[in-house]
C-alpha cells in the first residue's frame, strides 16, 4: 500500500481533507496515492509536517517514522552491531535467549510485588 494513503487513512483524512491541508486538489492526492505522480519536495515537507514523520518514511526509504525520537544507547549499538555479524540460525538463537531472559525477568518482577 502507498505510504501516503496509509498515513492519510491512519489519520482519518479523506483525500479531500488532505488536499485542503496541502492547498491542492483531491485528484492530485489520488495521483500521489496511485503513484502516477510524485510529490514535489515542498509537498513532501508539508506531508512530513502533517503526519509528523520523516520524508524518508513517506518515500518508504525507512520504516522508522521519526528517527529523532529513537533513543539509542551504547548497549543498543553494540548489540545491533554484534547481531548483524551472526548467521540466521545464530540470530534466531540470540532472539530466543533474549525472549527467555525477558520472560524470566517479568516473572521475577511479579513475584517481588
Amino acid at each position: 500500500m502507498n505510504r501516503i494513503k496509509k498515513l492519510r487513512e491512519e489519520f482519518g483524512y479523506t483525500q479531500q481533507d488532505l488536499a485542503n491541508k496541502l492547498n491542492g486538489s483531491k485528484s492530485v492526492i489520488g495521483l500521489y496515492e496511485s503513484e502516477t505522480r510524485k510529490p514535489s519536495l515542498e509537498i513532501l515537507v508539508r506531508l512530513s509536517e502533517i503526519f509528523n514523520c520523516s520524508i524518508d518514511y513517506i518515500l518508504c526509504k525507512t520504516d522508522i517514522r521519526n528517527p529523532q525520537k529513537i533513543d539509542i544507547n551504547e548497549m543498543d549499538i553494540a548489540f545491533a552491531s554484534g547481531i548483524k555479524g551472526l548467521n540466521k540460525e545464530n540470530q534466531e538463537i540470540a532472539k530466543n535467549i533474549i525472549e527467555g531472559l525477558l520472560a524470566k525477568q517479568k516473572a521475577e518482577n511479579k513475584e517481588d510485588k
